[in-house]
């Protein structure tokens, strides 16, 4: 269900109403893009069902599903239009057009042609625990979960995320783990990583399925290279890669923790308990190995 992971704190001030929650996003429920309409978005219900609550609860956790659509209509293909147009207006009226004339034209390129755009549609997971008072999203980075962050601010009142701050940084914490060659408690280290120096150069070597313990990251660390992704186990529970900026990446959890899925009747159910009962207890011991949160809402 999550591959990625977004870790925000929720201000203790928001006061978590299921109810008011799935109202309030119901009235923001997402539309596929009209012929002329370049990008769409907006809630829909995640167990898939039509009329469906646009929020699940599954032992208490909320679960959301956000979509986007866009229309692919490449540069490219705009540029030939305006520059066909372009030319029959230099023959009809004997002059180049100006920059205000190729704006509309380009406009007017954009609007004949978006009904005929092929369209990209994209979900994205979120999920709230309300106890913790954590979010996640199921991004590969901050800028693709802007819009969800903004939604979420703008639908439920005193919704007030931030983005989780470690007391040690990701990078430092993950340059004693490989100089160790250990990581703390339940989590192993894996093996994939990416190291990068800090000047002007930024020299970079990376290791895919390559033993990390071995001298030479060691060597690369004291010539001034710091951790930006680091593959970690976690027990016998998961795998994941961890970055300098605390995001959590190809995130994938091993065949124990879904061995009794399929003795369920209600697939939906099953994924979001194991999903966020693992994710409840794998997000604060990742937070714990990095010093603790540096501050709380």
């Amino acid at each position: 269900m999550f591959k990625n992971l977004l870790i925000f704190r929720i201000a203790s001030s928001w006061s978590a109403d299921l109810a008011q929650a799935s109202d309030a996003l119901e009235a923001h429920p997402f539309t596929p893009c009209t012929p002329t309409q370049e990008r769409a978005l907006g809630w829909v219900p995640p167990r898939g069902q039509a009329n469906g609550a646009m929020v699940e609860s599954i032992n208490g956790q909320w679960i959301l599903r956000h979509v986007t659509e866009t229309k692919i209509l490449p540069s490219s293909v705009v540029d030939s239009h305006v520059a066909e147009k372009s030319e029959q207006m230099e023959a009809q009226t004997g002059r180049k057009p100006g920059r205000k004339e190729l704006r509309d034209l380009k406009d007017e390129a954009r609007l004949s042609l978006l009904p005929m755009a092929f369209t990209k549609r994209q979900g994205t997971w979120v999920w709230i625990d309300a106890k913790q008072g954590l979010l996640v999203i199921d991004a590969s980075s901050p800028q693709k979960a802007d819009e969800i962050l903004t939604a979420l601010v703008e639908q439920l009142p005193g919704f007030i995320p931030k983005i989780v701050q470690t007391q040690e940084s990701p990078a430092t914490a993950m340059a004693a783990w490989l100089e160790d060659q250990s990581a703390p408690g339940a989590f192993s280290i894996g093996d994939e990583c990416e190291l990068k120096a800090a000047d002007d150069t930024k020299a970079s070597v990376r290791y895919a399925r390559h033993s990390l313990e071995i001298d030479e990251i060691r060597g690369h660390l004291q010539a001034g290279k710091r951790p930006t992704r680091l593959s970690l186990g976690w027990g016998e529970r998961c795998q994941f890669v961890l970055t300098d900026t605390l995001q959590v990446k190809k995130l994938s959890f091993s065949d124990a923790v879904h061995e009794d899925k399929d003795k369920s009747d209600d697939h939906f159910d099953a994924d979001v308990a194991i999903t966020t009962g693992e994710l409840s207890q794998l997000i604060p011991q990742l937070i714990e190995a990095l010093g603790g949160e540096e501050q709380t809402l």
